[in-house]
């Protein structure tokens, strides 16, 4: 597996050039996207067919945070290291 877009450097360059920082942040977020995902498929599975739920969880959590990473959607805090989502 290969990471070709966002490109690695664009996504170091958020993070100052810490890739453990970058793995971290991509991390979290993506845990929380999973949580929001799951969430949210067990209302919409009471309101929508499986073809629109499928259509609509296409990209994996850590694909979807490494892109809010890359367009600046997602920070985080040096003193604390936590992420922050805007």
């Amino acid at each position: 597996m290969s990471i070709i877009e966002p490109s690695i450097d664009g996504l170091l360059a958020e993070t100052d050039k810490d890739r453990f920082l970058l793995c971290s942040l991509a991390s979290k977020r993506a845990h929380d996207i999973n949580d929001m995902m799951r969430g949210q498929r067990d209302r919409a599975i009471q309101l929508s067919s499986a073809v629109e739920i499928a259509k609509a969880s296409d990209k994996k959590p850590l694909s979807m945070a490494f892109e809010e990473i890359a367009r600046g959607e997602v920070s985080y805090d040096p003193a604390t290291i936590d992420a922050t989502v805007h």
